[in-house]
């Protein structure tokens, strides 16, 4: 289940690019928005921020208190935009959400133990470290592990056998392929080789 944070925001009346000078004050500039409230221009503590993205990434709940506002608000963040030159963060969107409403969201996937090819000499091969879920926001994980100890030489590991936590629903193809387990290439080539040199069987039938 994700855990709630607390972040306090300043009213920020500078916009564009002049609120890159906020950089030199140690603030962010970001913008508040959601249904059934206008878009707010606000600052929040850069230290503060980065330590906690760093564990939490964009799946976490923040409650955020509005300088004049009675009531903190819940967010979740929707992009934040980096420097190209150095990564430092340049503008946070966060965006309003009830915690009784299901949201979409991207977590991270993490694949854990050395499965049974690999041990015998198979190459594991990922290609997905992320997957879109939905979720109450409280019931967000900030990350999904799935064990793959058991996957034998040239098998697959398909979205449909990740196992997510009560509440959570996978929103990507089932049938998308997360990692497979190959055979050693010099295995591979081995076998091209020997399909390219087979000798052609002279007065053989040709298939019709």
């Amino acid at each position: 289940m994700t855990e709630v944070s607390e972040f306090t925001a300043s009213p920020r009346t500078v916009i564009g690019k002049s609120s890159r000078r906020l950089g030199s004050a140690g603030q962010i500039p970001a913008v508040v928005y959601g249904p059934n409230r206008e878009t707010s221009s606000v600052a929040i503590d850069r230290h503060e921020f980065e330590v906690w993205y760093a564990q939490h990434g964009s799946s976490g709940v923040i409650e955020l208190t509005l300088e004049g506002e009675k009531k903190p608000i819940n967010v979740m963040i929707r992009d934040v935009q980096r420097s190209a030159v150095k990564g430092q963060v340049l503008h946070i969107d966060f965006l309003a959400v009830s915690m009784t409403k299901p949201v979409h969201a991207v977590t991270s996937l993490h694949l854990v133990n050395d499965p049974e090819g690999v041990r015998a000499g198979g190459v594991l091969s990922v290609a997905v470290y992320e997957l879109n879920i939905e979720a109450l926001p409280g019931d967000l994980p900030e990350s999904i592990e799935h064990d793959i100890s058991a996957l034998e030489m040239g098998d697959l590991l398909l979205v449909g056998d990740i196992v997510v936590p009560a509440g959570v629903t996978l929103l990507d193809d089932p049938a998308g392929v997360v990692a497979s387990v190959l055979a050693p290439r010099s295995e591979i080539e081995e076998e091209v080789a020997a399909e390219l040199t087979e000798p052609e069987v002279i007065g053989a039938a040709k298939p019709e």
